[in-house]
């Protein structure tokens, strides 16, 4: 292998890791163009190494040049972990971290001159980031957990279990197709104001991020004598 052949392979880590990496920056995640380049690169470097030194000391040549590859796959989960980030009970970066996962054996394959397969797999990387997230988007639209506090005034008695109001928020809720997972309600709220018919309804809920939260908090307050609504993150 010629000093040519290693610029050239090394140049050729670097543009795949800058693909991948726009695409990561363009959607603002932690781990965006630098990261995915650095790693792209010094994963081609560390296999242009595995296979230098066999060739260069004549006492290495039943070296095994996939050590210090399979040491990069290893060690490349360290800096996976580091794009994960949990906001309540909402988990954001796994995709940016299999994208680094990924961008590393791209780097490697280019490294041991497989320029076919690191080609391919930049494609399929790229339909998976860029084409199929539209497709999943609209066939799944992504949720987001979040606790849904609403504090009504109920006309029933704090004795019955049939509350009107709470069976309106709970249909107005599903039409806009938000998922209910869990559910607590606290009768009698406000004592010494009303006597004491206020309700609040504590509810963890997965909301599509499609969902337009203006005019879903606008239409809890048109309907069932609704308060006040509270939305913020379960810890």
């Amino acid at each position: 292998m010629s000093e040519v052949d290693m610029v050239i392979r090394l140049g050729l880590g670097f543009i795949a890791g800058a693909i991948i990496g726009l695409e990561r920056a363009s959607q603002h995640q932690v781990a965006g163009l630098r990261t995915h380049i650095l790693i792209a690169t010094g994963a081609t470097l560390l296999m242009l190494l595995s296979i230098w030194l066999p060739q260069e000391f004549t006492a290495m040549k039943n070296g095994d040049p996939g050590r210090i590859a399979a040491q990069v796959v290893s060690g490349i989960g360290f800096l996976g972990a580091g794009a994960i980030i949990r906001l309540g009970n909402t988990i954001r970066g796994l995709t940016t971290a299999a994208s680094l996962w990924l961008i590393a054996a791209v780097g490697l394959a280019i490294g041991a001159g497989m320029f076919l397969a690191a080609g391919i797999t930049l494609l399929i990387t790229l339909v998976t980031l860029m084409i199929l997230n539209h497709i999943e988007r609209m066939l799944f639209p992504k949720e987001w957990n979040k606790l849904l506090e609403i504090t009504f005034d109920s006309t029933a008695h704090t004795d019955n279990l049939e509350i009107p109001e709470l069976t309106a928020c709970l249909h107005l809720l599903h039409s806009f197709d938000i998922r209910v997972l869990s559910m607590d309600v606290d009768q009698g709220f406000g004592k010494g104001k009303k006597g004491g018919t206020g309700v609040k309804l504590r509810l963890f809920v997965g909301i599509p991020d499609t969902t337009d939260i203006a005019k879903l908090v606008m239409a809890l307050k048109a309907s069932a004598k609704v308060e006040r609504v509270e939305m913020k993150e379960k810890y």
